[in-house]
């Protein structure tokens, strides 16, 4: 049976990255942009666990918690936080509001499903395709018929995109240091690199240099990808440049497919 989670989140931003997670990791997601629809949904829908936001429009998240826990129905459901202003205090203030504990802000994709696995009181589930025409138990993975370079020092941002990708017939090499990726290049040209732009102690920028420096690399799509972007200025600059796309994290895995074809597209016609 599929675990059901209700994500309390008035920002889209962090509501897009929660949901992006845990649909990764199997869990069905359901979506609230205030405390007030977050009750409802619990109330609706009694799922196996929520996680709240602290700061949201309208009754706060300790009177989300107060509101959920004064209804019998629903004590049995664990009741996660998630604050930016964890403090001294603070873990004591929100278990007294009903709380079973919190998650900090801003939210690691490496420790945020075995974070919320704890409070399920189950071990972390294994990523799984988030597509439904994906391969599953008994379903063999369709063939490729394109391969895309990931350069990306983030494990699980690389995963993300092997699970997203893989089951629509891209086939993912990810590397996470430009050198890698050159090595790679030299051994195989893809249809499509992803890069994102901040890495340990590199610049996706200087990747993309490399590559357009090689003649046989400069009819391949190139797409930026950034969960760090500060300054539009980054995304103006590299479209500049020549980068075929630049995409901000988190992105709806619908566009990001969609943007990813279409590069493809732009292969197959140069």
């Amino acid at each position: 049976m599929t675990t059901r989670i209700l994500v309390i989140e008035d920002n889209p931003t962090n509501m897009e990255l929660a949901r992006y997670v845990l649909e990764a990791f199997g869990y069905a997601v359901t979506q609230a942009l205030d405390g007030e629809r977050g009750v409802e949904l619990a109330r609706a829908a009694s799922p196996d666990l929520v996680i709240c936001d602290m700061q949201l429009p309208g009754i706060d998240g300790i009177e989300v918690a107060k509101r959920i826990r004064a209804q019998p129905a629903l004590a049995h459901i664990p009741l996660v936080a998630v604050t930016a202003f964890a403090m001294v205090g603070d873990r004591e203030r929100l278990l007294a509001a009903g709380f079973d504990g919190y998650i900090s802000k801003p939210i690691d994709p490496q420790t945020f499903i075995p974070q919320v696995a704890a409070f399920l009181k189950s071990a972390p589930p294994r990523r799984v395709p988030l597509d439904p025409s994906a391969a599953g138990p008994g379903k063999p993975a369709p063939p490729s018929r394109a391969r895309a370079l990931v350069l990306d020092d983030t494990a699980d941002n690389t995963e993300l995109l092997r699970v997203l990708l893989q089951p629509h017939g891209i086939a993912v090499d990810a590397v996470s240091h430009i050198s890698e990726a050159l090595a790679q290049l030299d051994r195989q040209t893809p249809d499509l690199i992803i890069s994102d732009l901040h890495l340990h102690k590199e610049r996706g920028e200087e990747f993309y240099k490399a590559v357009k420096a090689r003649p046989g690399l400069r009819a391949v799509p190139f797409v930026f990808i950034s969960s760090t972007m500060q300054h539009d200025v980054d995304r103006l600059k590299a479209l500049a440049a020549g980068a075929d796309r630049f995409l901000v994290r988190p992105i709806d895995n619908a566009r990001l497919l969609a943007e990813i074809e279409s590069c493809l597209a732009l292969r197959k016609v140069a």
